[in-house]
């Protein structure tokens, strides 16, 4: 974590990753609002929050500033799409829509690293944030697989698709098996949250909806189980095309 103002703006202009930013209701000044207009010109979220929530995160004096910095360097995903198809291979990225579990985003990302996938994509309100937690239910995975974060999906969606990728959501709305469709070619996967699912907007833009079959009482798969599915899938389906 990072305290006070000018520490913070400092990070920023280092080009730290910062996560979020808490800050005392009621700031004000200069230096304040110079802080606001950076964190908006670098998309880093952030909300007010009463002081005694400050003070029991920490003792320090935080100076009504309290920011989180990430674990990893986010990749840039319109730079790094381009480069997996320089290496000759169908990209393969797992977008997370609305996931915010810290474990859960962390258990994916250690399946998706063992699966092949060749990055995470996740918008910058509403995920789980990559904290130490987070990087050790991956087993490390966050240090070796690509976070690509954007400030809007719907536009990274469609910079997907017009680079060839299929957008296929997984979604129990869907009428589709989750094997019946050809997942081999290069593919956007998108994965919800389980209490909200993905967001219709997103499901609006797909081009392929599948559903993992529930036989039991139960609604729904916790998302990281259904994130193991759907990849060996992919893998699965990639790996009888090489033959």
């Amino acid at each position: 974590m990072i305290f006070g103002m000018r520490p913070l703006l400092e990070a920023v202009a280092s080009g730290l990753e910062v996560e979020k930013c808490l800050l005392k209701s009621g700031l004000q000044g200069p230096l304040f609002r110079e802080l606001i207009d950076v964190l908006k010109k670098n998309h880093i979220p952030f909300q007010f929050v009463p002081g005694e929530k400050l003070n029991q995160i920490t003792g320090k004096n935080h100076q009504g500033v309290i920011a989180y910095v990430s674990e990893v360097e986010y990749v840039e995903i319109t730079r790094f799409v381009p480069s997996i198809y320089e290496k000759g291979e169908a990209p393969f990225i797992l977008v997370l829509d609305q996931v915010s579990d810290v474990r859960n985003f962390g258990a994916i990302a250690r399946t998706a690293e063992c699966a092949g996938v060749h990055a995470l994509l996740v918008p910058t309100r509403g995920s789980a944030m990559i904290t130490p937690d987070a990087v050790k239910t991956s087993a490390g995975a966050l240090h070796n697989l690509p976070v690509c974060r954007t400030t809007n999906l719907q536009d990274t969606l469609r910079f997907l698709a017009d680079s060839g990728l299929k957008l296929t959501a997984a979604t129990g709305e869907a009428e589709k098996v989750y094997h019946q469709a050809d997942l081999t070619g290069p593919l956007a996967l998108i994965l919800g949250s389980e209490d909200r699912g993905i967001h219709p907007s997103v499901i609006n833009m797909t081009h392929e909806q599948v559903k993992i079959p529930i036989l039991g009482r139960i609604s729904s798969l916790n998302v990281s189980v259904a994130a193991g599915v759907m990849c060996y899938e992919v893998l699965r389906q990639r790996s009888l095309v090489r033959k």
